[in-house]
């Protein structure tokens, strides 16, 4: 593996492996953890905002012994304000570092410039395309929540033509057999139409269903998002009932005890407080478990790199 800059770039076996290797690293003394990447220098850009996915592969380079050289809000604070085009700053960076963790505000730029990288580029989302670091720490969450990903019955809900997380999370999920995937949106948001053909065309089993009520009994995990306000194209007013797409404590009485509830994050009001103290929902055991699969995915990357 060299660059993961799309779902492209997994395969189910490779995403077996890095779960195992996540497992292993859960339980591997920190001082052994720290010489697996001793000596290397991540560089991490960030043009747009990031909490979990910056502060999660910053801290799992750390981990592994490696250092950090980096740029938050570089749309404003790097030399892209003057005009530098990212083909630029990947041979400049890739100068400098032994792999560049990117998050774009373009996902069309940023496959032009990915030609231009001497190092490894790892995606940390692009524009409105995908995050498919985000899909293997979803993917690694079924897997301990429920011991296997096969089988699983999946209702995504929210904003599912702008969400990256979910375009990625749809093609990592037909790696997989026996996948139902239920789509639950406002008409404005719905899955584009050559994704939904793509995925179908993948082999996955797609329904869409009007409101969360529809489907809340009868599915094992409901992906929760929140709408892409900042990526909403002015012709779209967004006119609907909140509540036919909000999980609250009323919600969790009709969801199965078996079922889990994820979510990306960051949570604006889609999902209310008093859910999550319930089991059910993973939401924070599936940030903690970002930690661990990007830490996978680095050692996998740059292991194989430098060693």
């Amino acid at each position: 593996m060299y660059h993961a800059v799309s779902t492209d770039d997994l395969n189910r076996p490779l995403i077996e492996r890095l779960i195992q290797m996540a497992e292993t690293f859960r339980t591997t003394p920190r001082h052994i953890l720290r010489a697996r990447l001793q000596g290397t220098l991540v560089a991490t850009l960030f043009y747009e905002p990031s909490t979990r996915t910056r502060l999660s592969f910053e801290a799992a380079v750390t981990r592994l012994g490696g250092n950090i050289v980096g740029a938050e809000n570089a749309r404003e604070n790097s030399s892209a304000k003057k005009g530098e085009s990212l083909a630029d700053v990947f041979r400049v960076v890739g100068a400098y570092a032994d792999a560049i963790v990117i998050r774009h505000q373009d996902e069309k730029e940023m496959a032009l410039a990915l030609p231009y990288s001497p190092v490894p580029i790892i995606n940390a989302g692009a524009g409105s395309g995908e995050h498919p670091t985000q899909s293997l720490l979803d993917i690694y969450t079924l897997w301990k929540e429920f011991g296997e990903v096969d089988g699983l019955s999946v209702c995504m809900v929210g904003d599912l033509r702008f969400g990256r997380t979910v375009h990625s999370l749809l093609r990592v999920l037909s790696f997989f057999q026996g996948i139902q995937v239920t789509l639950v949106s406002p008409p404005e948001l719905a899955l584009d139409d050559l994704l939904l053909e793509e995925i179908k065309g993948r082999g996955l089993s797609v329904e869409t269903k009007e409101r969360l009520d529809d489907v809340i009994g009868e599915v094992d995990v409901i992906y929760q998002t929140r709408i892409q306000r900042e990526r909403l194209p002015a012709e779209i007013h967004l006119s609907y009932a909140t509540e036919d797409y909000r999980i609250s404590a009323q919600t969790l009485e009709r969801l199965p005890s078996r079922s889990r509830i994820l979510h990306p994050l960051p949570r604006v009001n889609e999902i209310d407080p008093d859910v999550d103290t319930d089991e059910r929902a993973a939401y924070f055991r599936q940030v903690q478990n970002g930690l661990f699969i990007r830490m996978a995915l680095l050692d996998e990357i740059l292991g194989g790199v430098l060693r």
